[in-house]
């Protein structure tokens, strides 16, 4: 049987080896300085370039994978910062949009004021609005900002520079009520700016104006302007209250009728003024509050009527 067991090196094959080595060594530097090596070492380059070049590219290619990801990290950061910061501008614009709306709705304020001189006018800010339909009719409000501490009064106007807004219909310490025109529990007296016909513009169950007891008769047109009289004493002359834009005439009604278009937009109110120096008189004459009464035909009177011996007199 074959025995498996090594046989120890000797000394002397293991000096052989290294004198081997130490020989190859020197020929190859003896090659190399003599110049015969280059053509072995480009043959090798040769038959090695394609590993070379394969690892290479993996090498570069796992290079720039981890390189894309830190830049996609760094644009996801700098994107979020962006957007933060896009956020920012869009609420500062909104900001500025807000107060610049504001400003303008100020300064129309004040140019109203301005062409009013004889009218003491306080301006108020809506806190609340009630605009809505019962069972029975529709009704409109708005809370404002001032009250009895601010000398507010029941039955003070209220306008904006669009024109006439309502009256105060209720006051607290600090806030009171206006009843709009488009209610349907308010009234105003009214004038057509072209034609001069007066009548009473109020409000309906749908929201809508409506202006009554225009003469009969003459004339007026779609789209002619509709101030307040004054007469009645509840609101000052020659407030803007809209235009006509529809007419009801019955040839044998004793008035005509007429729908109007405000010139305030009731559901957009954000600042109105009170008008502080109006004394409202809640009175209205009476050819305004109620259809004149048919005149009767005078019966003739007897002289033994009269107890006169003069025909047609009264006592």
């Amino acid at each position: 049987m074959r025995s498996t067991e090594r046989r120890p090196r000797s000394f002397s094959d293991i000096g052989v080896r290294v004198g081997l080595l130490a020989l190859a060594a020197v020929l190859l530097m003896a090659l190399q300085i003599s110049g015969n090596l280059r053509p072995a070492q480009s043959l090798i380059a040769q038959l090695t370039a394609p590993a070379q070049l394969s690892a290479t590219g993996v090498t570069t290619s796992i290079e720039g994978f981890f390189a894309s990801l830190t830049r996609l990290r760094t644009l996801e950061q700098e994107y979020a910062a962006i957007q933060i910061r896009a956020d920012q501008i869009e609420a500062e614009n909104k900001t500025l949009r807000e107060v610049e709306r504001e400003n303008e709705q100020l300064r129309s304020l004040l140019k109203f004021a301005e062409t009013r001189p004889r009218l003491e006018l306080r301006g108020a800010q809506i806190v609340a609005s009630v605009i809505g339909e019962e069972s029975t009719n529709f009704f409109g409000t708005i809370l404002i900002d001032l009250g009895q501490v601010h000398g507010i009064r029941i039955g003070m106007p209220v306008v904006t520079d669009q024109g006439l807004v309502g009256r105060i219909s209720e006051v607290t310490e600090n806030t009171s009520k206006v009843l709009l025109l488009n209610d349907s529990g308010s009234s105003a007296s009214a004038l057509l700016a072209e034609s001069r016909l007066n009548g009473i513009v109020h409000g309906s169950t749908s929201g809508d104006l409506i202006m009554d007891f225009i003469p009969q008769g003459p004339t007026f047109e779609v789209g002619e302007a509709v101030l307040s009289s004054g007469l009645g004493g509840k609101f000052p002359r020659n407030l803007a209250i809209g235009v006509i834009e529809a007419i009801d005439s019955q040839p044998n009604a004793v008035f005509q009728t007429a729908r109007v278009r405000p010139t305030v937009d009731f559901g957009s109110l954000e600042l109105v003024m009170v008008i502080t120096n109006f004394e409202p008189n809640e009175s209205l004459p009476d050819f305004l509050a109620q259809p004149p009464a048919q005149v009767a035909t005078p019966t003739p009177v007897s002289p033994e009527q009269t107890g006169t011996g003069q025909p047609g007199e009264t006592p």
